[in-house]
């Protein structure tokens, strides 16, 4: 199974790409999708919109995991990162894919089994559970890959669920 996992934003949305085969995780691909502040909306969710379709036209990944938003605090941050988020789960649906959304409790629990974990925990944790030598950075992109990651493992989750039944 190949996953993309989403963070989303409008400024920078986060992408990493994992193939999974049974317990073992592989990264294929990570990276942001960068569009110009002082854009207007419209151009940037156009520029989100093509970036992420054309990278699930090369991964070709199976399921999309996508970050559920969590703000208190900036209502227009949370809108325009509500725009992004909508964007990237319509690519999904128009490549077919599954889409899967968790929260960031939901993610940080499962990553580090502690649902406070910082970003350096969250970080490092990627970096384990893929085999890698570094973090992956940008931090939107681990962010992505931890939403990918945490969905791999809702999968094989269910999956002994179903057998133990």
């Amino acid at each position: 199974m190949r996953i993309i996992g989403i963070d989303p934003g409008t400024g920078i949305l986060g992408f990493g790409v994992v193939d999974v085969h049974g317990e073992k995780l592989t990264l294929v691909d990570a990276g942001v999708i960068t569009t110009p502040a002082h854009t207007p909306l419209v151009e940037r969710l156009e520029e989100i919109f093509d970036g992420l379709t054309e990278i699930v036209n090369e991964t070709k990944p199976d399921v999309m995991s996508i970050e559920k938003l969590f703000f208190a605090q900036n209502v227009t941050t949370a809108i325009s990162v509500a725009h992004a988020r909508g964007v990237a789960m319509l690519v999904g649906q128009k490549a077919g894919l599954m889409v899967a959304e968790y929260t960031p409790l939901q993610i940080k629990q499962t990553l580090t089994g502690y649902g406070r974990a910082d970003k350096k925990q969250m970080q490092e944790m990627v970096r384990l559970q893929l085999g890698l030598r570094t973090v992956p950075k940008p931090d939107d992109a681990a962010d992505a890959l931890a939403a990918a990651i945490t969905h791999a493992s809702m999968v094989r989750t269910d999956t002994i669920s179903a057998k133990s039944q």
